[in-house]
C-alpha cells in the first residue's frame, strides 16, 4: 500500500479535481522523503494540466492530517545509520514542496483535520484554502526536540500579531480551529462531517472554460457555504490564544529572550492551556528557545524564498550538533522524556554558539534557485 494516494475526481464540465491523500495512518501521516518525492512531480504535472482546476490535499484516518516530518529517520542518519547526506536531501525536498504549495497557480485546498504539527503545518500553511475542523490541533512543537519551527514558520509565525508567533514557537502551544482562523493560520472552520459533501460539491461545480474559468471563486463559494453551515459546531469552542492575547503581548514585550522566559514562568495561572505552555517552555531545549528568538528576528524582512534558504542552512546545521538528535532520542526513540540538553538554561547559551548554527554550511545554498 502506497504512503501517498492520488485520485482524480471528474467534474460536471469535463475538468478534474486532483486529490493527494497522505496514507500513513499508523505514523499519523508523518511526512517521509518517499512521500515528498511522490507528491512533488505529481503537483508539477497538474500545474500544467488544463483539465485540473483545483487540488485537494488531505489524509487517511481521522486522528491526524500530518503530525510532522520523519524525524526518526533523520535521527538514524545523524547517528550513522544510512546515508549521511539524508538530512540535506530531506529538508531540501520538503522545503521545495512547501514553497511550491505557497506559489502554486491553482487553488490547493488543505483539509487540516486532527493533528497538524511541524511538517503538517508547512503543508497547510502553503495552501491557498486552509481548512480546519473541530478536531484540529495545530502546533509547532520543535522546542521539545531541540530543533526550531521550520517549514516556512520563520515566515508565517513572524506575521502573527503582538509577539504571538514567538510565544507559540517557544511554548509549542496547540491552536484550535477558532484560534487558527482568528490568527490567519487557517481560512475556514468547517465541521469534519462535511468533508464528503465538500468533495461532492467540488465535483458538481461548474468551473467554466478557458478565460472564463474562476477556480478560486468556485472554491470560495463552496467553502463559504460549508463554513456557514458549520457554525453551530464551533459556537461553544474556546479560543485560548485569543483570550490570552493581552497577556501574551505583555509577556513578549521584553528586551531579551531571558526576560521573556522568566516572565512566562512567573505567571500564576490555573488555565490548563497556559499552564501547559509554561511546562513545555520549562522542559524545552534552551538552545531551541534562544535559536527561535534569533531566527525570527533575522527572518523578519526576508522574502519567502530567503526564508526557506535560511531554514535549510539552519536545519542542516542543527543535524550536525547533538541537541536535536538528543531531543528526538528522549521524546521519540527511547521515549524516556529525559533529554540531556547541552545547556542548563537559556542564559547559559552563548551567542557565539547560536551564530555558528545560523552560519550557512555551504558556499551556495541548494535552494538558491527558488524565486
Amino acid at each position: 500500500m502506497s504512503s501517498v494516494e492520488f485520485t482524480e475526481h471528474p467534474t460536471q464540465d469535463d475538468h478534474v479535481i486532483a486529490e493527494i491523500t497522505l496514507n500513513a495512518e499508523r505514523s499519523l501521516n508523518a511526512l517521509t522523503l518517499e512521500m515528498i518525492e511522490a507528491i512533488l512531480p505529481r503537483l508539477k504535472a497538474w500545474e500544467s494540466d488544463e483539465r485540473v482546476v483545483a487540488v485537494l490535499l488531505d489524509s487517511a484516518g481521522e486522528k491526524a492530517f500530518c503530525a510532522g516530518g520523519d524525524v526518526v529517520s533523520l535521527y538514524k542518519a545523524i547517528k550513522g545509520e544510512g546515508d549521511p547526506s539524508f538530512p540535506t536531501q530531506f529538508f531540501e525536498h520538503e522545503y521545495r514542496l512547501d514553497f511550491l504549495l505557497h506559489t502554486y497557480p491553482k487553488p490547493v485546498i488543505c483539509w487540516g483535520s486532527g493533528i497538524v504539527m511541524g511538517g503538517g503545518m508547512g503543508l497547510l500553511s502553503g495552501c491557498s484554502h486552509r481548512v480546519v475542523t473541530e478536531t484540529s490541533r495545530l502546533a509547532m512543537p520543535e522546542v521539545t526536540i531541540g530543533l526550531y519551527p521550520d517549514v516556512g514558520a520563520s515566515w508565517f509565525l513572524n506575521r502573527l500579531p503582538n509577539g504571538t508567533g514567538r510565544f507559540l514557537a517557544m511554548t509549542g502551544s496547540q491552536i484550535n480551529a477558532p484560534d487558527a482562523v482568528h490568527l490567519g493560520l487557517a481560512d475556514r472552520a468547517i465541521a469534519s462531517h462535511h468533508r464528503e459533501a465538500m468533495v461532492q460539491q467540488l465535483s458538481d461545480a461548474r468551473w467554466g472554460k478557458g478565460e472564463n474559468t474562476d477556480a478560486n471563486g468556485v472554491v470560495n463559494r463552496i467553502m463559504r457555504e460549508l463554513e456557514q453551515t458549520s457554525q453551530p459546531v464551533f459556537a461553544g469552542m474556546e479560543a485560548p490564544v485569543y483570550q490570552h492575547s493581552p497577556l501574551i503581548r505583555e509577556l513578549m514585550d521584553h528586551d531579551s529572550v531571558e526576560q521573556i522566559v522568566a516572565a512566562i514562568a512567573a505567571v500564576k495561572s490555573e488555565n490548563q492551556w497556559f499552564s501547559k505552555a509554561q511546562k513545555t517552555l520549562a522542559n524545552g531545549s534552551p538552545v531551541s528557545i534562544k535559536l527561535i528568538d534569533e531566527q525570527l528576528k533575522r527572518a523578519k524582512h526576508m522574502s519567502l524564498a530567503e526564508v526557506f534558504q535560511s531554514e535549510l542552512a539552519l536545519s542542516v546545521q542543527c543535524c550536525r550538533h547533538r541537541e536535536f538528535p538528543e531531543g528526538v532520542r528522549a521524546l521519540l526513540v527511547d521515549k524516556d522524556a529525559q533529554p540531556a540538553w547541552t545547556y542548563p538554561d537559556v542564559a547559559s547559551v552563548e551567542d557565539s554558539f547560536i551564530n555558528q548554527l545560523l552560519a550557512s554550511p555551504w558556499a551556495e545554498n541548494p535552494l538558491e534557485d527558488l524565486r
